[in-house]
């Protein structure tokens, strides 16, 4: 078997563990839905999720996010780098999932020898806690103000429960957004994976209150024994109440009783841990912020091996990597 539906493809992740939500269905139904293709691969025991979107003059990019799944073999690879020459793409981009200090003894490296390391699309550097162990051991690995915080949001009458106001959590966003000079997704882009993921039991919205006036709202996304947390907002009231703080504590204990074991932050400045313990007092630009508020939850913090490139249009490839410098690749 190579190309397949995607239910097929649903299929063949029953039988796999723990699986990126990047590689899940409903992933590409929400990438179908804002520009994208989506294509899908098995062979034996190793499969992938191919995205696929098209640029002018009928070329396309490729992209496989956080994957392959499986035990990659040569075949799936082969067969997936035919369909990308036969849709015209410029170059196939292979994002891991899989940590920088296991790469080298995978099964994939091998795989992409005389690929080109490239910039992931995924922010590659990120810190997961341990949900395995029991509460009080998550509040021990949180640095004192943190557990300070959670306290008192508590003490300050914050509440915290699930919600599906995508729009509460939009109106968040865009205060976020405008405050920390960020850009947001629109509210149809957060609406459309709510309504994918949150009736598989994969997503959840959480939002934070005082006095019935929302102040923080959070959106995670599980995956097997694997949690995520994505999407995050907060407006300008009533700061001092920590309400932020407790979002996360309530979103550990969500996970932590749908079986997660891993509970991941998703994204911080990609740099050591020196280099980020030595700055992160003092940067505020890009995710240095986003650093000072995750730190304080304790976990360890890792880094994805990273996206490699296999280039098959040499010359548009690297007007394209000029260009995407300045414009996300989303």
């Amino acid at each position: 078997m190579t190309r397949v539906t995607i239910n097929e493809w649903e299929s063949f992740l029953t039988d796999q563990e723990n699986v990126h939500i990047l590689q899940t269905a409903q992933w590409a139904e929400l990438k179908q839905r804002f520009g994208w293709s989506a294509h899908h691969f098995v062979h034996e025991t190793s499969g992938a999720q191919l995205l696929l979107r098209r640029l002018p003059l009928g070329f396309h990019i490729a992209y496989i996010p956080m994957g392959p799944i499986g035990q990659p073999n040569a075949a799936l690879i082969n067969e997936i780098r035919l369909f990308c020459k036969q849709k015209h793409c410029i170059f196939l981009k292979i994002e891991v999932d899989i940590w920088q200090d296991e790469f080298d003894e995978s099964p994939l490296a091998n795989q992409l020898t005389g690929w080109i390391s490239a910039k992931s699309v995924q922010p590659p550097n990120t810190i997961v806690l341990d949900l395995s162990e029991d509460e009080d051991s998550w509040l021990a690995g949180m640095k004192q103000k943190t557990r300070y915080n959670i306290r008192l949001a508590k003490k300050k009458e914050i509440q915290v429960q699930e919600s599906e106001s995508v729009e509460t959590f939009h109106d968040l966003m865009i205060e976020t957004g405008q405050r920390d000079e960020f850009g947001v997704h629109s509210k149809a882009y957060y609406q459309a994976a709510f309504d994918l993921f949150h009736p598989k039991e994969k997503c959840k919205l959480f939002i934070a209150s005082y006095d019935e006036i929302p102040l923080a709202g959070i959106m995670i996304f599980i995956s097997g024994k694997r949690s995520w947390y994505f999407y995050g907002a907060s407006n300008n009231k009533e700061r001092n109440r920590m309400p932020t703080y407790l979002l996360q504590w309530v979103a550990m204990q969500y996970c932590a009783a749908r079986g997660c074991t891993s509970y991941d932050l998703w994204g911080i400045p990609d740099a050591d841990e020196k280099t980020l313990e030595d700055n992160f007092m003092d940067r505020q630009d890009g995710l240095w912020s986003v650093y000072r508020f995750k730190r304080g939850f304790g976990g360890q913090i890792r880094r994805l091996a990273g996206a490699w490139d296999e280039v098959y249009i040499k010359p548009i490839y690297w007007l394209y990597r000029w260009w995407s410098e300045r414009n996300a690749l989303d």
